[in-house]
């Protein structure tokens, strides 16, 4: 099951191996949000944090543009086997049933061999490669 991370979880975003540098606020104030998946109430088994912006983002900075169009992930790990796959596409389809407005569900990856394999294995087309910027841009349709 997924769930929206509550206040108490924060301490969850120092085990960000992508991106532990960006603040709160950023991951947990709307429009953005971030979500734990969970095989059970007691363990977190995945994380996810997802900006929302009208295009679509080549740098961090960009994450901080607001917007409606456009779901972007840009961080996920997780502690068992298998769940990052699972947040990903739990959140997907949350996101697609209780937010109409979203079109598209993107990433912002860093240029690493790991993700790149990460969204091939799981079916998302890459749709650019900013190697001055390190990011890479990944679609789940």
């Amino acid at each position: 099951m997924i769930r929206l991370i509550n206040k108490d979880e924060h301490h969850l975003f120092e085990q960000d191996p992508v991106r532990p540098h960006l603040p709160i606020w950023l991951r947990t104030e709307a429009p953005n949000e971030t979500y734990i998946y969970s095989a059970d109430e007691k363990t977190i088994d995945a994380v996810i944090c997802v900006a929302y912006c009208d295009k679509v983002p080549l740098t961090e900075t960009e994450l901080y543009d607001h917007g409606t169009l456009n779901a972007i992930f840009y961080t996920v790990w997780s502690y068992t086997k298998g769940c990052g796959t699972k947040i990903i596409f739990d959140v997907k389809k949350h996101i697609e049933s209780t937010k109409p407005q979203v079109e598209r569900f993107v990433t912002l990856s860093p240029i690493t061999d790991m993700a790149t394999k990460f969204h091939f294995k799981n079916g998302a087309e890459r749709i650019s490669i900013r190697k001055d910027f390190g990011t890479q841009n990944f679609e789940y349709v």
